[in-house]
């Protein structure tokens, strides 16, 4: 099934979506909000899948469904965390500045914890006060759990999985190398991310789901571009329930925790940087590793940071070339403070 949060209050409300993505009816009577939903999801899910089945064949009372209407499926959760599943992006921002990579790094996840009180709409703008703060996107795929024990292991992290969506977990590039200089991780670098219009569950994404990862291609493109056509199931050296299971290991994860990939990326069949799209590559999926990719080639950026007016578009379409959860689709604008208070 598909589930979506329209736009309304602090926690949206709740509606099952049709698998073309056309009309949506609502889901009130199960759950008033995704995260109750989740909260209650022995008893939510079986309610809801007969509602979607209920909607697939016209049997339910239904709406036009649009994704401009869409909040994120959570708007605002109790975790977010985001790991760095392609070690192949870390690899290259490593190099491309002439360091190391630790072994550890093959074996042991990257994780860090982000905001999660205010998620974007996925057709939300991004808005900052300054191009300088250098603003990227990342593209990803995020999982959402239900209750995670401590401790849980891999194996049983799988079961913990009940949705499945896309991310923009969008960076101040800029503002990195001070705050990680600290030693006590992102916070201002890291600003409010958005996620896809619309979460399903494992099984609609058919042969594409095998228990950890999503075989299908990122597209992310720039300015109505294409940027970036990574496949998500390959170079995740760690799926997702090794991420589960990292993030549990000294804690129990409530339900409705939102656990990220990283930035999707590939390989070159060389297996060094990967190439442009345009230049018969995958392409990528941040400007970041964009810019890591031509520092390792040529030792010059030529590629900027987001500027006012860019747009980027994060999607994934399924075998049959129809949309999975709607399209992220953000412009880039100026934020501007009402009065000197910043409100």
């Amino acid at each position: 099934m598909k589930l979506a949060s329209l736009k309304s209050g602090r926690d949206g409300r709740l509606v099952v979506v049709s698998r073309d993505l056309t009309r949506a009816t609502p889901a009130h009577n199960i759950a008033d909000t995704l995260q109750q939903a989740l909260d209650n999801w022995e008893r939510a899910a079986p309610q809801l899948a007969d509602l979607a089945e209920r909607l697939e064949r016209d049997a339910v009372p239904s709406v036009r469904f649009h994704e401009h209407a869409c909040a994120s499926p959570l708007p605002r959760a109790f975790q977010w965390i985001d790991g760095s599943a392609y070690v192949n992006h870390v690899e290259l921002v490593r190099r491309a500045r002439g360091a190391e990579m630790p072994a550890s790094f093959w074996t042991d996840p990257l994780m860090y914890q982000g905001g999660s009180d205010s998620f974007l709409a996925p057709r939300d703008p991004v808005l900052m006060a300054d191009e300088a703060w250098g603003i990227d996107f990342e593209g990803e795929v995020a999982v959402v759990t239900d209750d995670v024990p401590m401790g849980v292991a891999p194996a049983a992290a799988q079961r913990h999985i009940r949705l499945i969506m896309l991310a923009n977990d969008i960076s101040l590039r800029n503002l990195v190398p001070a705050e990680l200089a600290k030693g006590f991780g992102f916070l201002q670098s890291k600003p409010s991310s958005a996620f896809s219009p619309v979460a399903v569950t494992k099984d609609e994404l058919g042969e594409a789901w095998d228990g950890g990862k999503v075989h299908l291609v990122l597209m992310v493109d720039l300015n109505g571009k294409p940027f970036g056509r990574a496949n998500a199931g390959l170079d995740m050296t760690f799926d997702f329930p090794t991420l589960i299971a990292h993030a549990a290991k000294t804690r129990p994860l409530a339900a409705g925790t939102i656990v990220g990939s990283g930035t999707v990326s590939n390989r070159s069949i060389e297996g060094g940087p990967g190439r442009m799209v345009d230049r018969g590559g995958c392409g990528y999926s941040c400007i970041a590793e964009m810019r890591m990719a031509e520092i390792i080639a040529g030792g010059n950026v030529r590629t900027a940071f987001l500027r006012f007016g860019d747009m980027v578009r994060i999607e994934m379409k399924g075998s049959d070339g129809h949309s999975i959860f709607g399209a992220i689709e953000q412009s880039v604008g100026r934020y501007r403070p009402r009065n000197a208070d910043g409100m």
